[in-house]
């Protein structure tokens, strides 16, 4: 059992303790950029850019300009790109040709470092948007979110092992627990997808106050990055950086 180490500027995502993430979820520009110096204060791994809660998200260049602006304020820390569809449980409306193509121009604009893509969005989409990442030099977590239910055990492997085989760095997936006993289930299918030979670092968490637990046991069961808040929440059970922090502290 080896789970290969992903290092982005210096920071290693599938080793100790979990890196933290907090995700922006603002609507204009001056909030953005004044949230993300708020997040900046609690020192966390990697910052989150939802770009689906902007404004003005149906213009690319105003998205690329607001780029340069984020990646001024937070300097060398990590940035990821993300476009939440309302599918997956965000606010973007948005047809596959226009996320394909904002993505791709967000990749070769060198801003960020990793992009988020919707592995379930259409066949062949995950794949194509692996290689424009990776011949920009950006990295992919690939993602999936069920608000509804817990997917058996072998299926949530089944679609981490998929995001993995075509290409993603990162695969996450994201499930509502209906019971105490599919928070367990989400625990075990992590344990499952970590123990394959060659199995890339993964994000998984159960959502909502059942699942809370999932987002802080990471290191044992194999979750790379944990998500909290250092204000707005952007899913059911998210909790904050500082709570975050000193929770991780004390189980490691």
């Amino acid at each position: 059992m080896k789970t290969d180490v992903l290092v982005v500027k210096g920071v290693q995502f599938g080793a100790d303790v979990p890196k933290i993430c907090v995700p922006i979820v603002e609507r204009n520009r001056e909030t953005i950029l004044a949230y993300a110096e708020k997040a900046l204060e609690q020192k966390p791994d990697l910052l989150e850019l939802r770009i689906d809660w902007y404004e003005s998200l149906y213009n690319v260049e105003s998205v690329i300009s607001l780029l340069k602006d984020v990646r001024e304020t937070i300097g060398e820390t990590i940035l990821l790109f993300t476009i939440r569809t309302k599918q997956e449980g965000g606010e973007a409306d948005i047809t596959v040709e226009e996320y394909e193509t904002l993505c791709a121009r967000v990749c070769e604009s060198g801003l960020v470092d990793f992009i988020d893509v919707e592995a379930f969005m259409e066949d062949g989409l995950l794949e194509r948007m692996c290689k424009v990442a990776h011949d920009n030099g950006i990295y992919v977590i690939a993602s999936n979110h069920d608000f509804e239910k817990t997917p058996e055990e072998s299926e949530i492997v089944r679609r981490l092992t998929y995001m993995e085989k075509q290409g993603a760095d990162i695969p996450k997936i994201a499930v509502m627990p209906t019971k105490e006993r599919d928070v367990l289930m989400l625990l075990s299918a992590t344990l499952g997808y970590k123990e394959q030979d060659g199995s890339k670092p993964v994000i998984t968490m159960s959502m909502g106050k059942m699942g809370v637990v999932s987002r802080l046991c990471g290191e044992i069961f194999g979750s790379a990055v944990t998500f909290a808040t250092a204000g707005k929440v952007s899913a059911p059970g998210q909790i904050a950086i500082e709570e975050m922090k000193s929770i991780f502290n004390v189980l490691h």
